[in-house]
């Protein structure tokens, strides 16, 4: 499907300018075959055939879903670090608490003790035996 004004004499260049020049050309001539509703069709063939063009949109997807998804592991880790920190001072003061339970239990039992032994010298004393 090549219109014949889009024919034209091209000069002797290096390969790179012909590459250049009749990349141009099929550009231009997509443009002047395809209507606006097929064009759509072209764009998808394009991003096909892997032109570099597509790539470059790719890679910055890419970039861009890597950085999501860093950030979002960054904020689930700071969550879960949060949490055991929570769960550390939680169990520090569980601790402290039964701590200072048994200090007083001991306390408790030390004064029992010394009741009992008291008991036993009064009892020794007043002549009472068993």
């Amino acid at each position: 499907m090549e219109r014949p004004s889009l024919e034209i004499n091209l000069p002797d260049t290096h390969e790179e300018g012909k590459l250049y020049v009749v990349d141009s050309l099929n550009n231009l001539n997509k443009l002047n075959v395809c209507p606006d509703g097929s064009q759509h069709a072209l764009d998808e063939e394009e991003d096909t055939s892997g032109t570099g063009e597509n790539t470059a949109g790719s890679n910055i997807r890419n970039q861009c879903l890597f950085f999501i998804t860093f950030i979002l592991t960054l904020i689930v880790s700071l969550a879960l670090v949060s949490f055991v920190i929570f769960l550390i001072i939680q169990t520090r003061n569980k601790m402290d608490q039964i701590s200072s339970r048994l200090i007083s239990e001991k306390k408790n039992i030390e004064e029992l003790k010394k009741m009992n032994n008291m008991i036993l010298k009064h009892l020794n004393q007043s002549g009472i035996k068993e």
